[in-house]
């Protein structure tokens, strides 16, 4: 499947920078799990400017965000916000997962094994498309 670039606003490099810089714990840890190829032999890239948004974890083989929400997404406000944001994203064909932070927190192999079979999921379909 041919990659296709997907724009972003320039002045979102700079914010992804600090953000990278002062990630938070779950992010830490699961950037570690998924860092260097480790989940499945994919590469993942972090704090990642596409469209007017910075994500979290971006794999632009998989077309894949992947978010880490802390408590600060649990607000209606910004649980709107947040499906606003992932139905325009999904408009550029990309496939957003949400993981609470807490579940990162007490089990991320847990975590990883979920994430593992929705990689699954998503190669097979990449696969009938292609």
């Amino acid at each position: 499947m041919a990659r296709k670039i997907i724009p972003y606003k320039p002045y979102l490099k700079g914010i992804a920078q600090k953000l990278r810089n002062n990630s938070s714990k779950p992010e830490i840890i699961f950037w570690n799990q998924i860092k260097q190829n480790k989940c499945k032999g994919y590469d993942f890239h972090r704090q990642k400017p596409l469209l007017n948004y910075i994500v979290d974890f971006y794999c632009p083989e998989l077309n894949l965000i992947i978010e880490i929400d802390g408590k600060y997404h649990d607000s209606e406000n910004q649980s709107e916000k947040d499906a606003e944001r992932d139905e325009a994203l999904k408009e550029w064909n990309l496939t957003v997962i949400r993981i609470a932070a807490s579940e990162i927190l007490n089990d991320v192999s847990e975590v990883m094994g979920i994430l593992e079979s929705q990689i699954d999921s998503i190669e097979n379909k990449i696969n009938r498309e292609n």
